[in-house]
């Protein structure tokens, strides 16, 4: 097994460098057959939003970062813990403009844990239905 860098990511998502591009939609083709197994973290996928999300590199709609992305988790040789966060956190990230992706997380976190408060100075968390926020 292997780990995939957020820049693997992105030279999928968004091709810059033909030879680059070619080689990241060879290697994700393997990963959904299932012929390589892979594995990433949490950390970059967060980067791979905040990369795509930046006016300075690509400027992307919330919406479209999440529709890239959602098929990737689903890839037969992708193995992440809790593919199940990162899509709810994709969902939340793709229907709530005021959120990043790292906030989206957390509000993904705190659902599955069943929780209804959130301790933050981020007045973005009080839109969020069934999450009240509190400060310390």
């Amino acid at each position: 097994m292997r780990f995939v860098d957020t820049n693997i990511f992105l030279r999928y998502l968004v091709p810059g460098d033909p030879a680059k591009a070619q080689a990241c939609y060879a290697l994700f083709k393997r990963i959904e057959a299932g012929e390589e197994i892979v594995t990433t973290s949490e950390a970059v996928i967060a980067e791979v939003t905040y990369v795509l999300r930046s006016r300075a590199h690509y400027g992307l709609a919330q919406t479209e970062i999440s529709d890239l992305l959602r098929p990737l988790l689903t890839l037969n040789g992708l193995r992440i813990l809790e593919k199940e966060l990162y899509s709810r956190a994709l969902d939340l990230y793709g229907s709530h403009s005021f959120l990043d992706f790292e906030d989206a997380l957390g509000i993904a976190h705190v659902e599955r844990e069943n929780l209804s408060d959130i301790i933050s100075y981020d007045t973005g968390f009080d839109r969020i239905p069934r999450i009240t926020r509190t400060e310390p």
